[in-house]
């Protein structure tokens, strides 16, 4: 038993495994902390990362480019948060119905989308992105492999996460941000406009939510597969709320939950005889198991979720 736990947990692979498979986790917790810290709770996360995958398969497929399908796919979340946007801002609606419908609906358009240009057998392989050594750094004893020997994508995630923070707590945007998602109506008595700031961070949630449906197409399995995302925009919402809405944090918090998924691939690869059900759904099942014991410990934005209606 303890040379089958040091085989999961103790090697390069896993620790490299963990970080590649919790970059796309930390990638969304960024775009959805930006959003409550506005006031705007994302559900549709899920959905965005979905169109996001599709966006940089179809992009990287007919541009024949890794990076401009990698556009494609932050343009794709973007557009469907944009949608989410005005739902939410302008017309005011319920947030959560609007993620939840956002949620089912781009799931069968992406569906829709994929059989009807490649059918439902193709499952052609795009230009991807291949392992990048960093020079130097991925020399490092340990470290070096497992942070240092990853796809670019991996690196421009590294950056975002300081990125986030200096944003949100060292810049007046940040400042006027958070003011709207703890006080809208104080922010709009000082002169911010809070409709326009919870636009900015819905749809920079759906862009970063976007990149991270992108890992899945163009770092992880070169190709497209309905549903893909595989429910993980939930998890991300768990993420977040461990993090309490801090971005460094949250990318901590996504190399565990990367962990849990890494154990799962790991228990099937080494076949120590526990069901491959029960490792796949080890992930979601920490994911509950935080909801439950996080309810109320934390202090969420004070006008999460809620509407605002200028005067």
């Amino acid at each position: 038993m303890l040379s089958i736990i040091s085989q999961l947990i103790f090697s390069i692979d896993f620790l490299t495994a963990s970080v590649r498979l919790a970059m796309p986790l930390a990638t969304a917790s960024i775009g959805e902390i930006i959003s409550e810290r506005g006031g705007v709770v994302n559900i549709g996360l899920e959905g965005m990362m979905l169109a996001g995958a599709l966006g940089s398969f179809v992009g990287a497929y007919y541009l024949n480019d890794p990076w401009l399908g990698l556009l494609c796919g932050i343009l794709a979340g973007g557009l469907v948060a944009l949608l989410h946007a005005f739902v939410v801002v302008t017309l005011a609606s319920d947030q959560v119905v609007s993620g939840v419908a956002l949620n089912i609906g781009v799931l069968g358009l992406t569906t829709f989308i994929y059989r009807a240009v490649f059918g439902i057998t193709e499952r052609p392989i795009i230009p991807h992105f291949e392992p990048w050594p960093v020079p130097l750094l991925s020399e490092i004893p340990v470290i070096g492999p497992v942070l240092f020997n990853q796809i670019p994508l991996v690196y421009l995630t590294y950056g975002l996460v300081a990125l986030a923070g200096f944003v949100l707590f060292r810049t007046e945007w940040g400042l006027g941000l958070r003011a709207s998602g703890e006080h809208p109506r104080a922010a709009e008595s000082v002169g911010l406009s809070v409709q326009r700031l919870r636009y900015e961070s819905v749809i920079a949630c759906g862009m970063l939510a976007g990149l991270a449906g992108s890992f899945f197409t163009l770092g992880q399995l070169f190709t497209f597969i309905e549903g893909m995302t595989g429910g993980r925009g939930f998890i991300v919402l768990a993420i977040v709320i461990v993090a309490n809405w801090l971005p460094a944090r949250a990318a901590l918090v996504a190399v565990v939950f990367g962990g849990a998924e890494a154990v799962g691939l790991r228990i099937q690869a080494l076949n120590v005889g526990i069901p491959y059900q029960l490792a796949l759904v080890f992930p979601y099942l920490l994911t509950l198991l935080i909801y439950a014991g996080l309810v109320g410990r934390t202090r969420m934005p004070r006008a999460l979720g809620l509407p605002y209606v200028r005067d």
